[in-house]
């Protein structure tokens, strides 16, 4: 699921493309193994598409380079992300933060993950990002936004789906 609006960033008083990514999926471990996967920052990096690396720089921060495509923009974004939030193992709140390393665009992301048990050896995933977008990228309107959105959020659930999966206890998912 997916929503858009055009927004105003009162921190830079600039106008820019709001797209509310949601998606939801199983994962076939349990709630406390899907938990230790999220929390993984080296673990769920290579999950996000276009993550280039990803650095813990403690205290429930990190930051990230990740590898945008819009139109025929391609840029590299600079990421501050921080957990705001943590309610193990089912909740967690992340703030996000970053800009081109030209400053073209800049990108703000309030985020919410919840993970629940289905049964023993069946996790839900749930999460919920507010993007705004301002700049350069905001420019290409909410037709591609909103295209762009849902495919990389679907792209993260499968990445991470079959992550987490293959991570697992081998007599827990299938093996």
């Amino acid at each position: 699921m997916t929503g858009l609006g055009r927004s105003h960033n009162n921190e830079t008083g600039a106008s820019g493309e709001r797209v509310i990514i949601e998606e939801e999926f199983a994962v076939q471990a349990p709630l406390d193994h899907v938990w230790e996967c999220i929390r993984d920052a080296a673990f769920v990096a290579p999950c996000v598409p276009g993550c280039q690396d990803v650095e813990d720089v403690g205290e429930g921060a990190y930051r990230a380079v990740v590898k945008v495509g819009i139109g025929p923009i391609k840029t590299v974004f600079k990421l501050d992300i921080q957990v705001a939030e943590e309610r193990p193992p089912g909740f967690a709140r992340i703030e996000t933060r970053g800009q081109e390393g030209t400053n073209a665009s800049r990108l703000t992301a309030k985020s919410e993950l919840t993970l629940r048990p289905s049964g023993e050896l069946i996790t839900n995933v749930h999460y919920k990002s507010d993007v705004q977008v301002t700049g350069r990228l905001a420019k290409f309107g909410l037709g591609i936004m909103k295209k762009k959105a849902k495919a990389l959020g679907a792209e993260f659930a499968e990445n991470f789906r079959a992550a987490a999966e293959a991570r697992a206890p081998s007599n827990i998912a299938g093996g």
